[in-house]
């Protein structure tokens, strides 16, 4: 072994006199031999000595050499750990055992393995057995115990049914590194009720309690440490689907709902728990989804779209040293062996394997890769997992990213067998280098394309110091008009200047040499050259110190022509993209750009997008939202502006995209609160929140706009009562009261990509004064003995949107109730009338010869107030009819089809309507205030006051 360097040995000093003050009495026992190899110990790893320090006794049970027995020690762990857990009677003690046991073996394997040499496969094993036998001991206790105490799930025959524990990822694929977490799924064979306990219990609820108790005695953190980090969003419908799930839930799911990084997700899984015909079953069930019986090369174009995302990851997060998800990491050679898995597995039963060089080797003897290929990412791998279990051991610490500080780079360069830091990390940029080429080689890139080159005379513009004089003539050259020469001039000039005070690097600015007269070229083929620069130049100053979003834009020709196409077309698309230029990673696959996801897609993609996020990271989780919904209103935008979607499309994704993240920020607050203070008493036995949102406004209408506020009001179930069950427990209405505010908190905090949605919450019983969150009865009477006529419009246009079935039932019976009293038509209309002129007086702002879409007479709000108007006048002669829908468009067809309105007057409504919304719409797209001259929709607004007179005025 190479001779110790400096710091390591000022490391190892520091830790053993550490130890000999905690074990002085172990010390004395501990010969010379041993001792040098302690010290080496403690200079490759804090988690080691801290380890020793905690139980010196340890220090007397490590072996010196590399025996059959300690190689296959993991054959004992099961025993072992049985053994010691066979006479305990409480969770404390489980806990402590399993925490005991965990430091200690992984003691062992670090030492093996950065001491005697032993290899990084041994590790893998015998890290993925530590992970089972724990995973099983802790499983087998707590279902006996909780057996004795709500009775023994079964099937319909009595039989006792257990659950099953699927590991995912590295843990499935008997990989697991020294600090992983681990990804779980819980399963069982039937439905049904337990049997000898004090009452029945559904399998299912028994199940799920059974697996909260199972990640909490691995992932919960005491006194003595953690076992592992429990992930268990890779189930079915992800965090906010059930923790257990039975074989039919999972077939039904993976049948309808399953999603192609599913399928990549599923080739590692292995059932950890043998549970005879059982698992037998269960692995027949999930093997047709992930391998598929005929080649599968559309796996090609999916793992396409995974390259993008991650090569936008690795951008986002300058993770060029990062050794999984950079360029040629693990993350790449686990795609190359899974796209032949996929494309192929169905066909050939040697792929269906869930260990990576299994893979590959089976792969090579197929002949899809040359044994030299095979043999390269062999090595690679090893290498590149070697590194990052050393990486983890260091002080049990789970990453990937390489050691910034000096200690750790010696730590890492000296157990890798390299006396200098560079000499370690030339060895692994070879490595992963030729990772990239078999990874680039195999996937391809159908959305790079090569740089287009510019005619000279546009770098002649870009390069030279021409003045006014010279510069305008030779843009006009170029076809340009004098004024627009001029315009766009001044605005380059202005860039020119700015540019040298942003603090760019030699690569950027060569990237940006190579980028400005293919673009200046390209904005010469707009009809607004000036605009369209401007527009532009916001965003190349903003990711002008970031080299490799321009390189993006210098190496992706399809990226380059749609950024030009969406800003020219919208200067809300191009200041959303200034102020978040993340977002420019979406310009990579124009066909998902502009295609966006089904309506019902939403949640789904949402629960995929966090998965990449650390559960227990709130920044990052809020982050990952508002990344979310920018990507999605971009991928809107851009398909509205294509013409691909028309207005009540475009509002529908806007809602549909709002309601999956309200139901997701809905999740996070719950999860963060009740995690805290628990849950009400009286919801402890049940999945149910007991909590409900109601949308009002454009939300509730289903008319979002893109830069929309949300008109929310917060409900509970009536009846709560009492206190939650939590360590810090609160009254039901404080906890409820918490629940909004953080609710409030994860909508409102200002994060690097702004604020999630504006929250606007004086619909609420009494306004700014009332409660936060009101119990259902109490919303119930504040409408119906309190509201104003007001109040009673906006309840026309709300939807319950998050809440289980029995709030909406309530919810609905409410809304009805409310909308259908009898009133009197003509003191109704007085109250409409004067609530629209004063609004009208208070909110109308416009210049002599000018319309306001909105406020002024025959405008939106006229058609919103007269369908409101109908809802409440007619609403007690057809109930069902007139208070079925929130939007405006099914309302006028809902009056139609009772006979309230003709079919004319209707068309007339609906026509005027949607004309003035798509007017509306396209000066937002340009961030233009909602104002046309009064020369236009003349005919539409007619139809509007004409309708206006006829049922209002006429009333008064």
């Amino acid at each position: 072994m190479l001779e110790m360097p400096p710091l390591l040995v000022a490391q190892a000093d520091k830790h053993w006199v550490r130890f000999v003050e905690r074990a002085g009495d172990v010390v004395e026992h501990v010969g010379e031999s041993r001792r040098a190899q302690l010290y080496r110990l403690f200079a490759c790893s804090d988690f080691a000595a801290t380890s020793l320090c905690q139980q010196p006794e340890l220090a007397l049970e490590l072996d010196d050499d590399q025996d059959l027995h300690n190689s296959q020690r993991d054959a004992d762990y099961v025993s072992t750990l049985a053994q010691q857990l066979a006479d305990i009677t409480d969770e404390a003690a489980l806990l402590r055992i399993l925490r005991h046991f965990r430091r200690r073996e992984l003691l062992v394997i670090a030492w093996r393995e950065m001491l005697l040499g032993a290899e990084v496969e041994e590790s893998f094993v015998h890290i993925s057995a530590l992970a089972d036998a724990l995973i099983l001991a802790a499983y087998r206790w707590l279902y006996q115990h909780q057996c004795n105490e709500l009775g023994t799930p079964t099937d319909t025959e009595g039989n006792a049914v257990p659950m099953l524990i699927i590991g995912m990822g590295k843990l499935g694929g008997r990989e697991l590194n020294f600090s992983s977490d681990i990804d779980l799924i819980f399963t069982f064979p039937h439905n049904g009720v337990t049997q000898g306990g004090r009452r029945e219990l559904a399998n299912q609820q028994f199940f799920i309690r059974l697996g909260q108790k199972l990640v909490n005695a691995l992932h919960q953190t005491t006194i003595d440490g953690q076992v592992y980090r429990v992930d268990m969003r890779l189930r079915p419908f992800g965090e906010s689907g059930p923790l257990a799930v039975s074989f039919t839930g999972m077939e039904d799911y993976y049948q309808h709902h399953g999603r192609t990084w599913e399928r990549y997700a599923m080739v590692k899984a292995r059932v950890i728990n043998g549970e005879g015909e059982y698992s037998d079953q269960l692995r027949a069930m999930l093997r047709p989804f992930v391998f598929r019986r005929y080649i599968d090369f559309g796996v090609i174009d999916s793992l396409r779209q995974m390259k993008a995302m991650i090569a936008a990851e690795v951008r986002r997060k300058g993770l060029h040293d990062n050794i999984k998800l950079g360029a040629g990491g693990i993350r790449e050679i686990e795609f190359i062996a899974q796209v032949f898995q996929l494309i192929r597995g169905g066909r050939e039963p040697s792929l269906q394997v869930r260990h990576l060089p299994t893979a590959l080797a089976a792969i090579e003897a197929l002949g899809d890769i040359s044994a030299a290929d095979a043999k390269q990412l062999h090595q690679s791998y090893r290498f590149l997992r070697r590194v990052e279990n050393f990486l983890q051991a260091f002080d049990d610490q789970q990453t990937q990213t390489l050691p910034h500080d000096e200690l750790n780079c010696s730590r890492l360069a000296w157990l890798m067998g390299h006396a200098q830091w560079d000499d370690f990390y030339h060895a692994l940029r070879d490595a992963m280098s030729q990772v990239r080429l078999q990874f680039d080689g195999l996937i391809g890139d159908s959305t790079e394309a090569e740089e287009e080159g510019a005619a000279q005379i546009w770098f002649d513009v870009w390069q030279t110091d021409l003045d006014e004089s010279e510069l305008i003539p030779l843009l006009q050259e170029q076809g340009i008009h004098q004024e627009k020469a001029t315009r766009l001039a001044q605005a380059l000039y202005r860039f020119k200047d700015e540019c040298p005070r942003r603090a760019m690097g030699p690569q950027g600015r060569e990237a940006l040499d190579k980028l400005m007269p293919v673009l200046l070229e390209r904005i010469n083929q707009s009809d607004t050259p000036g605009m369209l620069f401007l527009r532009l130049q916001n965003l190349l100053l903003k990711i002008a110190t970031r080299t490799a979003y321009l390189q993006l834009l210098v190496e992706n020709a399809g990226a380059l022509t749609q950024l030009i196409r969406l800003c020219e077309a919208s200067s809300l698309v191009a200041e959303q993209l200034a102020l978040y230029p993340i977002l420019l990673d979406e310009l990579l696959v124009p066909q998902v750009l502009y295609n966006p996801i089904p309506l019902e897609g939403y949640r789904d993609e949402l629960r995929q997008f966090l998965l990449r996020v650390p559960e227990e990271d709130v920044e990052q989780q809020m982050e990952a939202l508002r990344q979310f919904k920018q990507i999605h209103l971009l991928r809107i935008a851009a398909a509205d502006i294509a013409g691909v979607m028309p207005l009540m499309k475009v509002s529908d994704h806007l809602t549909w995209l709002a309601e999956a993240i309200v139901d997701e920020v809905i999740n996070q607050a719950w999860t963060q609160i009740s995690a805290r203070h628990g849950v009400p008493d009286m919801l402890a036995d049940s999945s149910h929140r007991g909590f409900g949102v109601v949308a009002y406004g454009k939300l509730g209408g289903i008319e979002l706009a893109y830069s929309s506020d949300l008109d929310l009001v917060f409900l509970h179930e009536t009846g709560l009562k009492g206190q939650t069950n939590g360590n810090k427990p609160l009254d039901v209405r404080q906890f409820y009261l918490r629940l909004a505010q953080r609710i409030i908190h994860l909508f409102s905090t200002r994060t690097a990509s702004g604020v999630l949605y504006e929250l606007d919450m004086r619909l609420r019983p009494s306004g700014d004064s009332g409660l936060m969150v009101s119990p259902l009865d109490a919303y119930q009477d504040y409408l119906q003995r309190q509201a104003w006529t007001w109040e009673h419009q906006a309840l026309v246009r709300s939807r319950l949107i998050v809440g289980n079935s029995t709030l909406h039932q309530e919810f609905a019976r409410v809304r009805q109730e409310t909308l259908t009293r009898i009133r009197d038509k003509a003191t109704l209309a007085e109250d409409v009338v004067k609530m629209r002129e004063k609004m009208r007086t208070h909110m109308l702002k416009v210049k002599p010869g000018e319309f306001n879409l909105k406020q002024s007479m025959g405008g939106l709000v006229d058609i919103e107030f007269l369908t409101q108007y109908l809802v409440l006048a007619y609403g007690q002669d057809y109930p069902d009819a007139l208070t079925r829908w929130s939007d405006n468009i099914r309302i006028l067809e809902a009056a139609v089809e009772v006979g309230l309105l003709d079919e004319d007057e209707a068309e007339r409504l609906k026509a005027a309507y949607c004309a003035i919304r798509n007017q509306g719409h396209r000066l937002s797209l340009s961030d233009q205030p909602g104002r046309i001259p009064d020369t236009e929709l003349i005919q539409e607004r007619s139809w509007v006051t004409d309708s206006w007179k006829k049922w209002l005025k006429t009333q008064l």
